[in-house]
């Protein structure tokens, strides 16, 4: 039995390695790449890119993860040759970071309210929301397009920024996670003299913030490669951020666009290490109180 249960171990491991290098192996291609210069790129990756103008195209695609040559030529043309770059990329802080900091304010206030006060009309409020988080977001495109019209603020950042705070789908997790904390933990702070305010800051707020940093993490991704919401309510590209680029590849920019990638990628990886932790703990739903 011993021998059985170590080889399922073992097997498990290799499975999930295997996994891991398939999974990380675009992003280290890409890291690498964005270290080598224009020529060799067209002739590692052949007629995938034979549109673009200069050096040898090979007909068969090479993929090479060191280059021959390491160059910084393809950061020093995106952040100081071409300034546009690095703009596009403070165009997406400057859209995601207040879209993840009121998302989770509002979601926080909201989830309170459905977890301390429920009835038939915040029933089917909650109801609501499930089914509005169900939503692609290109079902409500046209109707969030229609309002940000007659509000005025079509091709401004307030056209991303408000859809964005008042999404469902942070309601809908802290809610389900807020409603795991012991009734008897609140009672007993009503007990003690707390507020509705105190009992919101002081017991629920702690308690859930293992799932407040998954979904800090799980917006900031989402929002952080948005690509459709820019390209149809920012009509102006000076105001798009760099996903929009990173989405629209011109097959003469190969280096550039794993250059930008590469740094665009920094942002999440940073996040994600951070609060790696909380986000397992959050996912697992293992944040709630005990005993």
């Amino acid at each position: 039995m011993k021998k059985k249960h170590y080889f399922s171990r073992t097997t498990m491991f290799l499975l999930s390695a295997l996994f891991a290098v398939a999974f990380l192996l675009p992003t280290v291609l890409t890291i690498t790449n964005s270290f080598m210069s224009e020529s060799e790129i067209n002739s590692n990756y052949g007629m995938i890119f034979s549109t673009t103008t200069g050096g040898y195209v090979s007909e068969t695609v090479n993929l090479k993860f060191i280059p021959d040559k390491v160059t910084f030529s393809q950061y020093i043309n995106g952040l100081i040759k071409s300034p546009e770059y690095l703009i596009k990329f403070w165009n997406s802080i400057i859209l995601v970071v207040p879209i993840v900091i009121f998302q989770v304010l509002v979601a926080s206030i909201a989830a309170y309210s459905f977890t301390r006060w429920r009835g038939k009309i915040r029933s089917g409020i909650f109801f609501f929301y499930v089914i509005l988080m169900l939503m692609p977001y290109q079902v409500t495109l046209v109707p969030n397009y229609l309002v940000s019209k007659w509000l005025g603020i079509i091709n401004t950042r307030w056209s991303i920024i408000l859809p964005g705070i008042f999404a469902p789908f942070s309601v809908f997790l802290l809610t389900k996670f807020m409603r795991r904390i012991p009734y008897s933990l609140i009672e007993a702070a009503k007990v003690d003299g707390a507020g509705e305010w105190q009992i919101f800051t002081k017991i629920c707020l702690p308690q859930c913030r293992s799932a407040i940093y998954s979904i800090t993490i799980l917006v900031f991704i989402d929002y952080w490669n948005m690509v459709e919401q820019p390209l149809i309510l920012l009509q102006d590209a000076d105001s798009q951020p760099l996903s929009v680029f990173l989405s629209s590849i011109n097959a003469g920019e190969i280096g550039l666009a794993f250059a930008m990638a590469t740094i665009y990628m920094v942002p999440s990886l940073l996040l994600f290490l951070h609060g790696e932790e909380y986000l397992v703990e959050g996912i697992a739903n293992s944040g709630s109180v005990k005993g």
